[in-house]
């Protein structure tokens, strides 16, 4: 009698929205979406809050002190992460967040405001790094670029209402609604991550023994290289007007980050040695070239071509989709990831410089949308390709360290160039918008332009 041979049915990655992951994945969309939210808002009502609590010579670090608070939560929420497992930093950061959100809205002083921003960025920052170790520890690694892909999708619908959305509040209401409005989303969403929480939280893997595991050493980097970007902004802002006190400041700032930068990421990362020290790297190359420019086309928009908060926000939302129609394309088939992510710098670098034509005389602001989808298209098949590399390039007992590193030189590289460009803006004067954001997308370019050279550097030593 013959037996009959059995053929062995192709394998198939679980579907993200299938029985296996649906709850986890639908968890994770939630929150994402609601910090989705929180950013795409604040970018377009900050020119009114800039107004209302006259502060526009602090554009700049309202976004830089949610990122540089960011980043101590970044490393703290990874050593847990690999130590205890990344359900309480998520909760915890969600607490912070909605905190945050409520002093925002309740901020009475430019300095109250700048405190609500810090208290924001140490939510978002241990909510990320978490969701981060979530999708290492829960998804296959198949699945790994389209739950990427889904994260930038949850930003779809924040991109398509949020700016506009805001704007119209801020029109309308006032900008304090606009922080008030996203406190309430974080109840249902929270009740339905958890399930999805404890569905995802297993048992965390043996912690590395390495220099990024040592819990006192690692909070003082961070701390160090958190206040070391924290002065080496003040200092240089200060620098045309007290030049003593911000040379000191200044000093004190690079020292800082000297010491603690380089123990928050992998060895030879600071400089670009081949395989993950450049996958991450690279993480901080993209951000701050995008983010160092996003964070003033608003400002642009309505200080030069005559926009109101709700068009600019507008202008930001149709440019946003570009970003989600390249993390999406990058899933369709095995891509040679360093290839993507150079493509990806020179959009973003390409995206950033044609934003210039917005000052052509004679011209219109909205030339600023086509530009900004071209600079998003470059985000998103980039920065999902590095996430993904970086996770396959990990260690499981350094998933923690190393999503906290990603963030950490996104974070960074946001706050320094969204820092320096405040300190830009109010150097060459208010009056003079035009030369101070050519000025930014200059130095901008020039940061793409490195991330066109090094990416391929990403690949793994031979």
């Amino acid at each position: 009698m013959t037996v009959p041979k059995t053929l062995d049915a192709p394998y198939e990655p679980p579907r993200i929205f299938g029985p296996r992951y649906r709850t986890a994945t639908l968890g994770i969309l939630l929150v994402v979406t609601l910090i989705a939210f929180e950013g795409m808002s604040v970018g377009t009502v900050m020119p009114a809050v800039s107004k209302d609590l006259d502060a526009l010579d602090l554009y700049g670090m309202s976004f830089s002190a949610f990122l540089i608070s960011g980043l101590l939560a970044n490393v703290v929420a990874g050593l847990w992460s690999d130590r205890r497992g990344h359900a309480v930093p998520f909760l915890l950061g969600i607490g912070l967040f909605t905190a945050g959100m409520v002093l925002a809205g309740a901020a009475g002083t430019k300095e109250l405001f700048i405190v609500a921003r810090v208290v924001q960025g140490l939510g978002g920052g241990g909510v990320v790094v978490a969701i981060y170790v979530m999708i290492a520890r829960v998804y296959v690694p198949e699945t790994r670029p389209k739950v990427f892909a889904a994260l930038s999708a949850a930003w779809v619908l924040p991109a398509l209402i949020g700016p506009g959305l805001s704007g119209l509040i801020a029109t309308t209401l006032e900008w304090r609604w606009v922080f008030y409005g996203i406190v309430p989303l974080v109840v249902p969403a929270l009740v339905m991550l958890l399930p999805a929480l404890r569905a995802g939280e297993g048992p965390a893997p043996e912690p590395a023994t390495g220099p990024r595991s040592r819990p006192v050493a690692m909070t003082l980097a961070a701390a160090a290289t958190a206040g070391g970007a924290g002065a080496l902004l003040y200092g240089v802002d200060r620098l045309h007007n007290a030049p003593l006190s911000g040379g000191i400041a200044t000093a004190a700032g690079l020292v800082a980050l000297a010491v603690g930068l380089p123990r928050l990421l992998p060895p030879r990362a600071l400089r670009f040695g081949h395989g993950l020290p450049t996958t991450i790297m690279m993480r901080g190359v993209l951000s701050s070239a995008f983010f160092g420019v996003n964070a003033f086309i608003p400002l642009l928009l309505t200080k030069v071509s005559g926009f109101s908060v709700a068009e600019a926000g507008i202008a930001l939302t149709i440019g946003a989709l570009g970003w989600t129609t390249g993390s999406y394309l990058q899933t369709r088939r095995a891509y040679d990831r360093p290839r993507l992510v150079r493509l990806g710098a020179a959009a973003v670098t390409t995206g950033v410089l044609l934003t210039l034509l917005v000052l052509v005389p004679g011209g219109t602001g909205w030339v600023a949308v086509p530009a900004w989808v071209v600079a998003g298209f470059g985000m998103g098949i980039g920065m999902t390709s590095v996430n993904v590399t970086a996770m396959r390039q990990s260690p499981d007992a350094e998933q923690g360290a190393n999503s906290a590193a990603l963030q950490v030189v996104d974070t960074l590289g946001s706050a320094l160039t969204i820092g320096f460009g405040g300190v830009l803006i109010n150097l060459i004067g208010h009056d003079d918008i035009p030369t101070g954001y050519i000025t930014i997308v200059v130095l901008m370019a020039a940061v793409g332009l490195l991330g066109v050279g090094v990416a391929g550097r990403m690949r793994d030593a031979t």
